[in-house]
């Protein structure tokens, strides 16, 4: 299938019945005093579902959303959903960039403009990029898969597709965080004569070092072992769910509009640097356009696909020899040890940032803009 224009229009009847369920919600009961300790907390959850029902405005975001450039494209049989932005200056170099979960190609909205047009905002015009944002396979308005296998190294053939037999670009640049990163390191991998390099935001929980035993490991590691395996106790139930029985989950959110803002909410306030208030980072209009491109495209479900396949058949990542840029947001989940990473990735810039956490793009834009800038900027020569 030949690449084709896509326009966001969500029907009436989506909207009317989405409407309908907003004014017929039933609510559970909430322990006293309990707040966010036990997942999303019930005031402010209600605080949002009246702005939801009675000012969220989506035609007006859903008008802001098509001013990008977006496509699709049918690859392995899946149709792809993509951003692809021109950069504005002389020569500029085409970057893929990947999302990952509860986010969606929104991750991406803010930095988008930033590196198509550094000129304006205060840059180089020779920094300029050729931005492709697509969604990943079931996730918004890619299409949903109907057969087992789309995990992060399947994903990361798709792109490479896309990029070269689609799009027509002979090498490219590539970035990502939460499962983009996972995407990006397996392009790298696979498929290392088609990059100039990746830059990545995260690498993920390292399970090679939460099992390893300690006396292998440098102290940083062993500090990071201790850090994570309390991390995946206390805060990663959602991720044990999804990667062993996603189907079971997607019943109840896929019927609830409630469901999956709770779900996804409650990642948003704990991954992010907002100090457990959500208003820092984000407005009701910016939560609530997240959460709707999973209720529109009914992807909640089969978003969460994507764990069960990367915890049941994804092959080993072994070393990538692809020069590597790491920026580290101070608030993000579970800092990677420079250790680990200087081991298995060929880091050539390193980057502690000032602020910001999981979902770097959508908190901090800019920071991020300049530090890819930065990383590839020694590159285009070749490009």
């Amino acid at each position: 299938m030949a690449i084709k224009p896509f326009h966001i229009h969500v029907s009436d009847d989506i909207l009317n019945d989405l409407q309908y369920r907003l004014q017929h919600v039933r609510l559970p009961d909430q322990l006293e005093d309990s707040g966010w300790e036990r997942g999303t907390d019930i005031n402010f959850l209600k605080s949002l579902l009246s702005y939801w029902r009675d000012h969220y405005d989506w035609r007006a975001q859903e008008s802001k959303l098509n001013n990008f450039s977006q496509f699709h494209c049918d690859i392995d049989g899946i149709d792809v959903h993509f951003v692809h932005e021109r950069g504005k200056g002389p020569n500029p170099m085409p970057i893929i960039l990947t999302h990952g979960w509860p986010d969606s190609y929104l991750r991406y909205q803010k930095i988008i403009p930033l590196l198509t047009d550094p000129a304006s905002y205060g840059g180089n015009p020779e920094d300029a990029f050729d931005v492709i944002v697509p969604s990943l396979p079931g996730f918004g308005f890619s299409s949903r898969p109907t057969k087992p296998g789309f995990n992060n190294y399947s994903v990361s053939q798709m792109w490479a597709k896309l990029m070269t037999q689609e799009l027509g670009y002979t090498k490219f640049a590539a970035a990502g965080g939460d499962i983009g990163s996972g995407v990006t390191r397996y392009l790298a991998a696979s498929n290392p004569e088609l990059l100039f390099g990746i830059h990545l935001t995260d690498v993920g929980i390292i399970r090679s070092l939460m099992t390893s035993q300690d006396t292998e490991l440098t102290q940083e590691e062993q500090q990071y072992k201790k850090n994570a395996s309390a991390w995946v106790a206390n805060e990663g139930g959602y991720m044990s769910i999804q990667s062993t029985k996603p189907q079971t989950l997607a019943y109840g959110l896929s019927d609830s509009p409630v469901g999956v803002a709770a779900w996804i909410i409650e990642k948003l306030r704990a991954w992010s640097d907002c100090k457990g208030d959500l208003s820092q980072r984000y407005s009701q209009d910016e939560l609530l356009t997240h959460i709707m491109i999973y209720w529109v495209t009914n992807t909640i479900g089969s978003s969460t696909q994507m764990y069960y396949e990367n915890s049941h058949s994804l092959p080993p990542l072994g070393h990538i020899e692809v020069p590597t840029g790491m920026a580290i947001f101070p608030a993000d989940i579970v800092l990677p040890p420079k250790s680990w990473a200087e081991r298995n990735l060929n880091i050539i810039r390193w980057t502690t940032m000032p602020a910001g956490g999981h979902f770097t793009a959508m908190e901090e834009p800019e920071a991020l803009a300049n530090d890819i800038r930065a990383f590839y900027r020694p590159m285009r020569m070749e490009n």
